[in-house]
């Protein structure tokens, strides 16, 4: 994948991880849930006139990013112990850490993962600062919802095996 095309994202997502190690709670909150709104606007690929193709490594690494959603979400909701909310964070950064090593997309559609996977990043660094609520939730939710708006992926509909 095209370094180059996915550091303003990635930077973005570092100067979150940033703010959010300042010393005032009631400061973290308000910087992080505003810088979160602004990655992800910054982040939000424009849909393609036709969708991008996706290779197998894009394909399991977003089924892995919903599943890793899903049990946050569950999570939020109280239904899962801290041991599942890390291994759900864990499953996010591996997934990403595979995509990026690993993807062999066109830069356009690099750049528009990219923009995606920021969202994942931001939400899993609130949840190892301990900030991850309904904003982070929602913004991951939206970044699936857009990526088979963007990459053809005839399965991705389907329920997980």
């Amino acid at each position: 994948m095209i370094l180059s095309m996915y550091v303003p994202a990635l930077v973005t997502a570092l100067a979150l991880d940033s703010a959010l190690s300042t010393p005032s709670v009631a400061a973290k909150s308000t910087i992080h849930h505003d810088s979160v709104a602004q990655v992800r606007d910054a982040a939000r690929p424009k849909v393609p006139a036709h969708r991008w193709a996706s290779d197998a490594v894009l394909r399991a690494g977003m089924r892995n990013l919903r599943e890793a959603t899903e049990a946050l979400h569950h999570y939020k909701m109280g239904h899962l112990d801290d041991v599942q909310r890390d291994n759900a964070v864990e499953k996010i950064d591996a997934a990403i850490r595979n995509m990026i090593a690993n993807c062999k997309l066109e830069p356009q559609a690099d750049a528009a993962l990219h923009g995606l996977l920021a969202t994942f990043i931001v939400g899993a660094n609130a949840v190892r600062a301990g900030t991850f609520g309904t904003t982070e939730l929602v913004s991951m939710q939206e970044a699936l919802a857009q990526y088979p708006q963007l990459f053809d992926d005839a399965q991705w509909s389907q329920p997980a095996e």
